[in-house]
């Protein structure tokens, strides 16, 4: 079986970030989002990957070499973003007619990798959700099998969502139906998706069965992003490298610190994760962010997320800033 993670997004709600620096390769207690991801399909016993890559998409491939040089690894360029369906289809090549599992590469979810993986069915990810109009929705008949699957609708007919994992095993099939949506013009919102290229699917036989995520962690946008970042701190319990000593200071659990790091008269935590190379000085951090070589000094942070390469002096509170910033309170 082979892994797809498109990664072509450009991330607009998570900017200033997201002008430097992928998504997926935004900082989360103490990984990245897409290590998340790589490491459960891995650990699960899938050795081959396919990267869709667009919007800063060298910065993937350089991330992905150094981070897995164990992996065999191929990387896909979606130059016109014209939705996940267009993205998948351009992997026909690489995948040929062996199974896959499509993981979306701002995807964090909790469930039981391996039991997928071992079932003689095609599978979707579901979770149930207070307003599923925008994302993708299933309709899952009593003994679990998916029955319909439809994009962003208006008034949904249930409140099932896709999360984002899809387990297909009739990998012709689906190039079949996504050869239909795209001779047939058949888009949602003005994208080919793979949605309909699954309910196409499902229309002409396919056997979907539904698995439901345990937790499904959103990593769209700040605000959201922060809130996971805590949950699953606290799931994991932080991680902090003792290489470096950290002078008159306070540290408030959970905490993920990386390696490299300098900290003195200053009280971190409780959510904080801090990236490797970063200086804090005289300084309150908590439920925030920091990205790797950043200087703080004399700050106040609360509800914070700060790129790399920044550096921050002064009191302030709930920052968005991203990478290669200075800002100076004083």
């Amino acid at each position: 079986m082979k892994a797809i993670i498109p990664v072509a997004g450009a991330g607009t709600k998570l900017r200033p970030h997201t002008y430097t620096q992928p998504k997926a390769l935004i900082p989360i207690a103490g990984k990245t989002i897409l290590s998340y991801i790589v490491d459960q399909l891995n650990e699960a016993g899938i050795t081959e990957f396919i990267f869709i890559v667009g919007y800063l998409g060298e910065k993937i491939q350089e991330y992905v070499h150094q981070s897995y040089p164990h992996l065999q690894t191929h990387f896909v360029f979606q130059n016109e973003r014209q939705g996940t369906g267009h993205a998948i289809e351009l992997t026909r090549n690489i995948v040929g007619d062996d199974e896959v599992f499509v993981a979306l590469g701002d995807t964090i979810c909790e469930y039981d990798v391996k039991e997928v993986m071992a079932s003689e069915y095609s599978m979707l990810g579901i979770k149930k959700v207070d307003d599923p109009r925008n994302f993708g929705v299933a309709t899952v008949n009593e003994d679990g099998f998916i029955e319909q699957v439809v994009e962003k609708p208006s008034i949904p007919k249930s409140n099932m969502a896709l999360v984002g994992l899809y387990k297909i095993k009739e990998t012709n099939f689906l190039f079949e139906c996504l050869h239909h949506i795209f001779t047939q013009e058949i888009k949602t919102l003005g994208d080919y998706n793979l949605t309909d290229a699954l309910d196409c699917m499902i229309k002409r036989g396919a056997k979907f069965k539904s698995f439901k995520v345990k937790n499904w962690f959103d990593c769209g946008k700040k605000e959201t992003l922060l809130e996971s970042n805590a949950t699953l701190l606290k799931k994991s319990g932080g991680n902090i490298f003792e290489s470096h000593a950290y002078e008159d200071t306070i540290i408030i659990p959970p905490v993920s610190i990386a390696s490299g790091c300098e900290i003195k008269n200053s009280i971190i935590g409780p959510n904080v994760a801090i990236g490797a190379n970063t200086n804090v000085s005289n300084s309150i951090v908590r439920d925030s962010i920091i990205g790797s070589y950043t200087n703080l000094y004399e700050v106040v942070l609360d509800n914070s997320l700060i790129g790399s390469d920044a550096s921050v002096k002064g009191l302030s509170r709930s920052l968005n800033i991203g990478d290669n910033t200075e800002i100076d309170f004083g």
